[in-house]
């Protein structure tokens, strides 16, 4: 990739995509059937805090805040895959928050509201970067998963990229699509971001980046037949690897995200917005990497027009020389310690056969909270 960053911005078009490759094969079925499903609200995703039972009530696409029209059709045309888009953003925000936890904008959601992470996603920082990539790659994951399992008559096991099998083994159980997955969230995410800004620049390659680390991660599943796993033969199978792969790899391009420049063309369509890399001299983003533009708050105190909550009572690690220690995480404010009694099970000693049985033990921790 050019270190010019979207610099076109083409309409997406929801539905013919997937309508064409839905038409190059007919979906190998796997085998569970649809479950209730919540659906959240990432504002480039556009999901509203709903509950739906699919197997009691229909979904009805025009009750769901925040939907573009293409993003409105797509629901309409392939409502039977929605549910795995909506678990794909869950999916996405449970893990921002585990890989922010010990950080000082620990990923924070907001109840009963449009935008769940409030204002913090308006600028163009590091962490709507994150936010953008992990959401999407959620999506692309969940609509994967599901496929495989079975759960859409749209979709199912893949068979486009098998080859030959390899020595000692052969090819067998149901190879998860996870070009159709990308597909699906290329169309619903991106549907959002046909704006010649920078904005949707961003955003789009944020998406982007999301998705082919899911792509990237793919890997041969196995499992052994035979008698005392004496595995006389294996069949394989390609599968996805735990999200909190994709969660950790994903973090790390936070860590190492690219600060970009907003430039302005005059082209026929009337005045676009592109993204340069700022500094010249570092290595310019790849499709990989995420990007931004606009520099974080610091997230230390309460501020409602970045969205940051502060610090305040945050627990911290008193140990740590990091993020997470308590000298960092509580911004030079200190912190204030106090001992909390713990019930936890102890000395558990299995039986035969078959159960475990444990005592309960009260342990008293050191518990240390920012000022």
């Amino acid at each position: 990739m050019e270190a010019d960053v979207g610099m076109q911005l083409e309409e997406p078009t929801s539905g013919s995509a997937i309508d064409e490759w839905m038409s190059r094969e007919p979906p190998l079925r796997g085998a569970h059937q649809g479950h209730i499903v919540e659906l959240l609200n990432v504002r480039s995703l556009a999901l509203g805090q709903q509950y739906t039972s699919l197997g009691s009530q229909p979904l009805l696409c025009g009750s769901i805040p925040g939907l573009v029209p293409k993003q409105l059709r797509f629901c309409r045309n392939y409502i039977e895959i929605m549910p795995s888009v909506a678990e794909g953003v869950k999916l996405g925000i449970q893990e921002c928050q585990h890989q922010f936890r010990g950080r000082r904008w620990n990923c924070t959601t907001i109840d009963d509201s449009l935008a769940i992470f409030g204002p913090v996603l308006d600028k163009a920082t590091r962490e709507s970067a994150f936010v953008h990539a992990i959401a999407s790659a959620g999506v692309a994951f969940a609509v994967t998963r599901s496929c495989a399992e079975g759960t859409s008559t749209i979709c199912g096991c893949d068979s486009h990229h098998k080859g030959p099998p390899g020595e000692g083994w052969k090819w067998g159980g149901c190879s998860e699509d996870a070009d159709f997955g990308v597909l699906v969230s290329r169309e619903f995410a991106d549907a959002r971001e046909n704006r010649p800004d920078a904005r949707s620049a961003m955003n789009k390659h944020n998406n982007e980046a999301g998705r082919t680390t899911i792509l990237d991660h793919m890997h041969l599943k196995c499992k052994c037949h035979g008698l005392s796993g004496s595995c006389e033969v294996k069949t394989c199978w390609w599968a996805q690897p735990d999200f909190r792969a994709i969660g950790d790899f994903l973090k790390d391009k936070y860590d190492s995200a690219s600060e970009m420049v907003v430039e302005k063309h005059r082209e026929s369509r009337g005045w676009v917005e592109t993204l340069r890399a700022k500094y010249a001299l570092f290595k310019p983003p790849t499709e990989r990497d995420l990007v931004y533009y606009e520099n974080s708050p610091n997230f230390c105190e309460p501020n409602p027009e970045t969205g940051s909550f502060g610090t305040r009572d945050r627990t911290c690690n008193v140990t740590s020389h990091g993020i997470d220690g308590c000298d960092l995480l509580c911004c030079g404010r200190g912190h204030n310690t106090r001992t909390e009694k713990r019930k936890e099970k102890c000395h558990c000693i299995f039986h035969w056969c078959c159960y475990v049985s444990c005592q309960e033990c009260i342990r008293i921790y050191d518990v240390h909270t920012c000022k």
